[in-house]
């Protein structure tokens, strides 16, 4: 017998395990991926914590672990409950109070008078994303068409750019005194709109988101494939419609990486410009504990950590699904 028929016997006697067996040992594969190992990862670092966190003493007692972050979050809930009961007590006895009012006298005019109770946790976690998510949009709305410009004019971007390098490193809280005198000196109004502390957590995010923005917008742009500018020019196409049909698609990668650069900034610039604006948010709400010095204030400290961390991974994550969405390049998912 020669080598080719051993050979071929060996082939035909080799089966392929089931189809069944092979899609339970990828699921299993993915679940192990996807599942087990982040979670054998989040345990670990729960462990850590609980054993390092034991042997660290403060002046206000022990630093918190994980069972006294998780008690300080029911008790934040518990009280942003018992605040939402009191403010509706409270109008409640209001509505009443109008009643009686215009029983009495029907050419009373009843006044609602709007609660004014102190923010609770989650209140203040609203006000954190209405804030960064305005300062983000304004500096988008900014920083893309100028990214633009500059990446398709050569002497727009030598004109720039020197700007832009002074700029780009200053530290957001150099920009924070700046700010709050500009807006202090032509924000002057008896009855504001808004709250002049939220226009100076909102420029203040804003001037530190733009630097990404313009840069990565600048690079794609100016890096477009020339065949695609050649077509254009081919085509004639108007100014607007060549950046509409051949910049804006090509360039989108590079918009959203400096989108996303840029929202990750805005978001730890909010937390210390709250501390320092004293803006009713996360930030006002940790530089308050830590100012209150009680015996859970640690704990509810670490509890605000947490929750920073976890909206600005659901932020970038919810920026990398919009860059999905919109661009033809379906790979991203860093």
């Amino acid at each position: 017998m020669n080598t080719t028929t051993v050979n071929a016997e060996k082939i035909s006697g080799f089966k392929l395990p089931p189809l069944s067996e092979l899609l339970t040992g990828a699921l299993v594969s993915s679940a192990i991926r996807l599942v087990a190992l982040p979670l054998a990862g989040i345990l670990a670092f729960l462990l850590l914590w609980s054993i390092t966190a034991q042997n660290i003493d403060t002046s206000l007692g022990k630093f918190p672990g994980p069972a006294a972050v998780m008690e300080q979050f029911n008790a934040l809930y518990d009280e942003h409950q018992r605040s939402r009961e009191k403010e509706q007590a409270f109008y409640e006895r209001q509505e009443k109070r109008n009643a009686e009012r215009v029983a009495k006298d029907p050419s009373y005019e009843p006044r609602i008078r709007a609660y004014t109770g102190k923010e609770t946790f989650l209140d203040q976690i609203i006000t954190s994303l209405v804030t960064v998510m305005s300062g983000f949009l304004l500096a988008v709305a900014i920083a893309i068409p100028l990214g633009i410009a500059i990446g398709l004019s050569r002497p727009l971007n030598n004109a720039i750019n020197p700007i832009i390098q002074v700029f780009k490193p200053v530290s957001p809280l150099a920009w924070l005194p700046l700010v709050t005198m500009v807006v202090s000196a032509l924000y002057a109004t008896p009855d504001p709109v808004v709250a002049k502390s939220f226009l100076v957590s909102l420029i203040t995010v804003t001037l530190c988101c733009l630097w990404p923005m313009v840069i990565n917008t600048a690079v794609g742009v100016a890096g477009i494939d020339k065949d695609l500018v050649n077509v254009s020019k081919v085509l004639r196409l108007p100014a607007l419609r060549h950046v509409q049909k051949i910049v804006l698609p090509a360039s989108v990668p590079m918009i959203f990486t400096g989108m996303r650069l840029s929202l990750g900034v805005a978001w730890m610039v909010l937390i210390a410009a709250e501390m320092l604006a004293q803006n009713p948010g996360l930030g006002k709400f940790v530089w308050d504990e830590f100012q209150n010095g009680s015996s859970n204030s640690l704990a509810r400290i670490m509890a605000a950590v947490l929750v920073i961390g976890v909206i600005g991974f659901l932020l970038d994550r919810g920026m990398l699904t919009l860059q999905k969405l919109v661009s033809w390049d379906k790979s991203a998912n860093q």
